[in-house]
């Protein structure tokens, strides 16, 4: 694990195994995983007992075709979940963004929260609370410093209801409002770029006959 981007990005053998920390790390999720619709039912369901066993708490956002995920609990702990994270095959490109330990948790909840990170999967009222997240977007996590990457967390916490397609529905427009009865929410906005590709190629081809 790099040492030199920041000294809150610490290294695991010089961490006590009992000691309070927090992970963050970012991934790209794999185009076979996006195709899957029950992706993140899966990655919750997996975590959902886990979590509650060994004491980890967190969140889990996606937006743009990334992850960003913080992980919270004793080290030893944390450290097994890492070792499973990293070697799940539905995420590339990993990254750690933030380890350090700490003397409070910045999430209480053990189901692992999951926020979507794209606007225009947001109802009006959840727009104006998610406003907030305008400097982190569009997201794009990898390469973000420490400092980024802590006030990013420090932004959605503070967050009374989530900016979650669950919870607001898709509104964005009548096509995404079709697209959500057929397809999950990381999938909408490939489907309708693919539909507005096809449009585009079948104008192109009539405008040359």
């Amino acid at each position: 694990m790099p040492s030199n981007r920041s000294n809150r990005i610490k290294r695991w053998e010089d961490i006590e195994e009992s000691a309070l920390v927090q992970l963050v790390y970012v991934s790209t999720l794999t185009i076979s995983s996006r195709l899957n619709t029950s992706i993140f039912d899966e990655v919750e369901g997996h975590a959902r007992n886990y979590n509650e066993q060994h004491g980890i708490t967190g969140t889990l956002c996606y937006g743009n075709g990334h992850f960003l995920q913080c992980i919270e609990g004793e080290k030893r702990h944390v450290f097994a979940l890492k070792e499973r994270i990293f070697a799940d095959s539905r995420h590339k490109n990993i990254e750690v963004l933030l380890l350090e330990v700490i003397n409070h948790r910045s999430f209480t909840d053990w189901r692992m929260r999951l926020l979507f990170l794209e606007r225009w999967l947001w109802s009006p009222a959840t727009k104006e609370q998610a406003a907030q997240l305008s400097p982190f977007l569009p997201f794009a996590p990898h390469g973000w410093s420490s400092d980024r990457t802590e006030r990013f967390l420090q932004t959605i916490k503070t967050f009374d209801s989530p900016p979650h397609i669950k919870a607001a529905g898709i509104t964005y427009n009548a096509l995404g409002n079709m697209f959500r009865h057929i397809a999950a929410p990381h999938q909408a906005f490939l489907i309708i770029q693919g539909f507005l590709s096809v449009l585009l190629v079948v104008a192109l081809i009539l405008l040359y006959l």
